[in-house]
């Protein structure tokens, strides 16, 4: 079993029913959800013209590979009500994995870490709420110290 941190976020429709909806498909799919930060309200990133996210990250233990996971995680979007847009677009609800406890992994569908989470403050916001010292296993430094060096 690995502590996996899930990012989620939603701008279109109820966004707070969507991000719980999600959720709680991930508990119905035996997936174990340890903690959950604050909800944030962000500005878009990427795409500027659309409505303002709800932004968080969950921890949950789970049995799954890599792979796997993500793909539970993108039938739970669909079954949220997600739609797909374009890059960046507006979304019912979004899924990311963050991190899979330290490992680095890479395919052609999966980069763990996350490839951009250091420049995403709407990511690193909740993750620091929840674990500020979790040290990021490629730049090797912590949640709190890189969410300052973005924030300083």
């Amino acid at each position: 079993m690995r502590n996996v941190y899930i990012g989620f976020g939603s701008n279109r429709g109820d966004r707070k029913k969507n991000i719980l909806s999600a959720l709680k498909l991930l508990a119905l799919n035996k997936q174990k959800i340890i903690k959950i930060s604050s909800l944030y309200e962000t500005e878009p990133y990427g795409y500027k013209k659309q409505k303002n996210f709800l932004n968080g990250v969950a921890v949950l233990k789970t049995a799954m590979p890599p792979e796997e996971l993500l793909n539970l995680l993108k039938r739970i979007e669909k079954e949220a009500g997600r739609r797909r847009s374009f890059r960046w677009g507006p979304r019912e609800v979004d899924l990311d994995i963050l991190f899979y406890g330290y490992k680095v992994y890479k395919s052609k569908t999966l980069s763990i870490p996350h490839a951009d989470l250091h420049n995403r403050k709407f990511v690193l916001l909740p993750l620091n709420e929840i674990a500020p010292g979790f040290i990021h296993p490629v730049i090797k430094k912590s949640v709190s110290v890189i969410l300052k060096n973005l924030s300083g």
